[in-house]
């Protein structure tokens, strides 16, 4: 897949070499062209000087055959001004826009664009959401057993209840991340599109939850 970066500070050339060391090729777009420095001598990308959210920059860095965009330079209105017109102006399926401001960003999730605070976000997040991982593992306890996975629903889910999505997986829903915002699920909640959820599951169950969520309910949609 090809990768468009906008912003060539300390988290956009980590995720630019990351991005290329796994095999996506990669056009990293700053206005400065020191900051390129960063990206070391061994990045073989593309490196574009100008504004991300300039027409034929985002073009001259390949947006029009793009499957994802990262905006994260180190200004909120570029990003997502950037993100907009890559989401928008060119159709890019992956967009995600890096925002100093959490609550600016839960406007944007809103919008469909998932926004990334800086504080509590990493790089290896930001390509989570980049590439689309659907579950992933964040946390294990001591003994090994138990581990807490990020879950993001997947449309074939989205209108089912939440419970139907526990008993297939064999899993438990610790908390839903719905608009940007962490609360704790009910018996009742349905999901929706753009949920992302903190479940709870044993080793045994791992592999299920992984299947569940990319299969989707076994019985069809209601």
């Amino acid at each position: 897949m090809h990768v468009v970066v906008m912003g060539c500070g300390r988290v956009g050339s980590a995720i630019a070499r990351r991005l290329e060391a796994v095999g996506h090729s990669v056009a990293v777009i700053d206005q400065d062209p020191e900051a390129f420095r960063r990206l070391g001598p061994e990045f073989a990308g593309r490196q574009i000087t100008g504004l991300g959210f300039d027409r034929q920059t985002l073009l001259d860095a390949g947006i029009d055959t793009a499957g994802a965009f990262a905006a994260v330079s180190s200004g909120d209105n570029s990003n997502i001004i950037s993100a907009r017109v890559a989401r928008e102006t060119f159709g890019v399926e992956h967009v995600v826009a890096r925002i100093y401001d959490s609550k600016r960003a839960e406007v944007y999730e809103r919008m469909g664009i998932p926004s990334v605070a800086t504080v509590p976000w990493t790089v290896s997040r930001l390509l989570r959401e980049l590439l689309s991982v659907k579950v992933s593992e964040i946390w294990r306890e001591p003994t090994g057993k138990v581990l807490l996975m990020r879950v993001t629903v997947t449309d074939t889910w989205v209108g089912r209840p939440l419970t139907e999505l526990e008993a297939a997986s064999g899993s438990r829903v610790a908390w839903l991340v719905r608009f940007g915002e962490a609360q704790l699920p009910a018996a009742t909640t349905v999901l929706q599109t753009g949920d992302h959820l903190v479940v709870a599951t044993t080793d045994e169950f791992a592999g299920r939850v992984h299947e569940c969520v990319e299969q989707g309910p076994t019985g069809g949609k209601h």
